[in-house]
């Protein structure tokens, strides 16, 4: 079973000051690193590398985001292109989705996930055969 996940979920797993949030997090990360079923998009490792640089209350050096990034390129990643773009446009619209999320929903359908790990988005909710799953509830 192929589970994409969403770029919180990444950074809680990081981001020991997280407290339970980042347990969970990281059980989960490793589950997916032992069984080989994680997946993630061009759109979640771009978002990983300037959250991991810039965004966090401790952000790290560029050289060590640029490596974290570098590790999560050994799962499937789903390169976006101009047709998921539209897609998730269209996704947008019909769900009242935001386009962010739209297009990680697009990106997982693409990519052969059963669930996207995600706090992001209303748990339990399902788009064409994938479940969002909020693994913080």
């Amino acid at each position: 079973m192929t589970t994409f996940v969403d770029t919180n979920v990444l950074l809680y797993a990081l981001d020991e000051d997280q407290g339970t949030r980042h347990h969970v997090a990281s059980a989960l990360i490793e589950e997916l690193w032992e069984s080989n079923e994680g997946a993630l998009s061009t759109q979640v490792l771009q978002e990983l590398y300037v959250n991991l640089s810039r965004k966090l209350r401790k952000p790290i050096t560029r050289p060590r985001a640029r490596a974290i990034v570098e590790r999560y390129m050994a799962w499937p990643t789903h390169q976006v292109t101009p047709t998921d773009i539209l897609s998730a446009s269209e996704l947008e619209q019909r769900h009242t989705l935001a386009f962010w999320d739209a297009l990680i929903i697009v990106a997982a359908q693409r990519s052969g996930a059963s669930r996207i790990l995600t706090e992001d988005m209303q748990h339990g909710r399902t788009f064409s055969g994938v479940a969002i799953q909020n693994p913080f509830l």
